[in-house]
């Protein structure tokens, strides 16, 4: 199969490079990656691009991490409002979450991942991790993993409940129905903080990855005890621990949307959300201020993440893209996802970016394409700048 038989969609001029580029990372996946790859460049939509003999571009995917992303949206805008403080104590609004020394912590420490709060001593159930509510006044009662504020470690699976009990106790109401009213439905995205029944027949199961002896060894290499900070973040020191990469196939899941991992989107929707973020689509004003997306993207928690054990650079609720991504401009925020995932906005070269795959990655987290495919994206933006008078 020829490099245009692999590629369906359309880029605008001066983004043939990004398609090329798409074409040579299915090539060398070879085990027929399904996989959406959409921009934004000043508003426009100039790349829309998928892969994949079961994909679509209007179809739907499990985003793991990615959904953090659409969640803190939701949190920046309150910020913005002026009815969440970010140095506010989370006490304040959440009084059971002081116990065990948690009282002096702030909104921002616990959104940039300082709490200590990666998990519970028992775990959770596959059904519990879709009760939000529930994790989070579970987590209110348990005594911190690590001194608050003294250092920072991934919240994989918590940090939305976190955030979200938050939302909630000072809205009254849930956050996937503020991201639904001042979000989604604004902007005509097509991303999910809980599907809909009615847009099932869109979702295509996540599927995992697929194993190599060299990966296998690789997993072994990496593997960490069930109770170690690790493992207890990653919820497996529970018995009946679900597997990650499983968890937008539950129907469960997906219909509650839990955001730190249970969102559902096709690219198309996470590159619009993020151009939506940091500037006017299709006449629509930006979400964000300028002042409040650079607040949010501003680093809090680098270095050495006790989680992942590497070098990890967190914002308020936001993963700081261009630490990752060194080509992206200063200020760039986003979130990536275990299936390979990556959505960000960059604000200094009006750019925005979406990139869904359905089967796993390796090791989890952004997919390695990511790199060639976001500098094909953004070199070709930065020429386009170029030619315009």
């Amino acid at each position: 199969m020829t490099k245009n038989e692999l590629i369906h969609g359309t880029v605008a001029d001066g983004f043939a490079a990004v398609r090329d580029a798409f074409a040579d990372v299915a090539l060398k996946e070879g085990d027929g990656l399904e996989a959406q790859l959409v921009a934004y460049h000043r508003g426009e939509r100039v790349v829309d691009l998928w892969t994949g003999p079961g994909l679509d571009a209007d179809d739907l995917l499990g985003v793991y991490s990615v959904s953090k992303g659409a969640a803190h949206l939701v949190v920046a805008l309150l910020v913005q409002d002026g009815v969440l403080d970010l140095d506010e104590k989370v006490a304040r609004y959440w009084p059971e979450f002081a116990a065990h020394g948690k009282g002096e912590l702030t909104l921002r420490q616990l959104l940039s991942h300082q709490a200590g709060l990666v998990a519970t001593d028992q775990g959770f159930t596959e059904e519990e991790l879709a009760d939000e509510p529930l994790v989070a006044a579970r987590l209110a009662a348990q005594r911190p993993l690590w001194h608050p504020g003294a250092a920072f470690g991934y919240h994989a699976m918590v940090i939305a409940a976190l955030s979200g009990e938050v939302v909630r106790r000072v809205t009254g109401r849930p956050l996937q129905d503020l991201f639904v009213e001042r979000v989604q439905r604004p902007y005509a995205l097509d991303v999910y903080l809980g599907l809909p029944a009615d847009q099932d027949h869109r979702f295509k199961e996540a599927q995992p990855v697929r194993l190599t002896p060299e990966r296998s060894a690789a997993m072994t290499e990496r593997a960490t005890g069930a109770h170690s900070l690790s493992g207890m973040a990653f919820n497996r020191h529970h018995p009946r621990n679900p597997e990650l990469w499983n968890l937008p196939n539950v129907p469960a899941i997906r219909r509650a949307g839990p955001a730190s991992f249970g969102g559902v989107a096709s690219a198309r929707g996470l590159a619009r959300m993020y151009a939506a973020a940091i500037g006017s689509v299709d006449g629509a004003p930006p979400l964000l201020r300028p002042e409040t997306a650079a607040t949010f993207a501003q680093a809090h928690s680098v270095g050495r993440d006790l989680v992942s054990r590497e070098y990890r650079a967190f914002g308020v609720g936001f993963q700081i893209t261009s630490e990752y991504y060194p080509v992206l401009g200063q200020g760039s925020f986003g979130h990536s996802g275990a299936g390979g995932q990556q959505a960000f906005a960059d604000p200094r070269n009006a750019l925005s970016y979406g990139y869904n795959r359905r089967r796993s990655s390796f090791p989890g987290g952004a997919a390695p394409e990511n790199d060639r495919l976001i500098r094909a994206v953004h070199a070709a933006a930065t020429s386009r700048r170029e030619r315009s008078p």
